[in-house]
């Protein structure tokens, strides 16, 4: 087993937890994971991205070629589009949330940058924060995203579930069970949504 992803956003919205709960969920299998992580220059509002492998061998190089992910969750849809050239043209899915962060003057139309996102043949586009928020934990959009990714990885959702509970423990069981119904929407609105549309 060898999965490639890259989780891509802005800072302030949660890639290194999404890193950190996928990791977590690995190491319960025993595999072998790489991660590269690299941040914007401001804290928040900066591009931030994470290179995310794993595998049930050991893992040589902690960064994905191009043409080689097989995922990139995105938290923003400009970010989604500045990825695209490391996806598998083949075989990669982008999941994107439709939220834009509009860190700078020249942002481009939200429209354009869906139409571009929606010409990609594997692709699901939702707006994770606007989940997060109707189940009254606008902090979990990022967990949204994850259970939106997480039909195209390469675990059993029982097993991410495991691993938000772990991480959210000492934050309390109330935080931990908002983090599982965020999870567990996302999840089943990507489950129920068409999510390829080529062409």
């Amino acid at each position: 087993m060898h999965y490639d992803m890259i989780i891509a956003g802005v800072g302030g919205q949660g890639i290194l937890s999404i890193s950190a709960l996928i990791g977590r969920a690995a190491l319960t299998r025993g595999w072998h994971l790489k991660q590269s992580e690299v941040h914007g220059m401001a804290q928040r509002g900066g591009a931030v991205q994470s290179h995310l492998r794993l595998s049930d061998r050991p893992i040589h190089s902690d960064l994905i070629p191009r043409g080689r992910a097989l995922l990139i969750l995105a938290t923003e849809p400009l970010e989604a589009l500045r990825y695209l050239p490391w996806l598998d043209p083949e075989k990669g899915w982008l999941v994107a949330n439709e939220e834009p962060v509009r860190n700078m003057a020249a942002y481009p139309d939200p429209t354009t940058l869906y139409a571009a996102i929606r010409a990609f043949p594997r692709y699901f586009l939702f707006n994770a924060d606007t989940l997060a928020r109707q189940l009254q934990a606008p902090r979990a959009a990022n967990v949204a995203m994850l259970g939106a990714a997480s039909p195209r990885l390469p675990f059993e959702p029982e097993t991410l579930e495991a691993a938000i509970a772990a991480q959210f423990a000492r934050k309390g069981d109330s935080v931990v069970q908002s983090n599982l119904a965020v999870f567990r929407a996302a999840r089943k609105e990507a489950l129920r949504t068409p999510i390829s549309l080529a062409p």
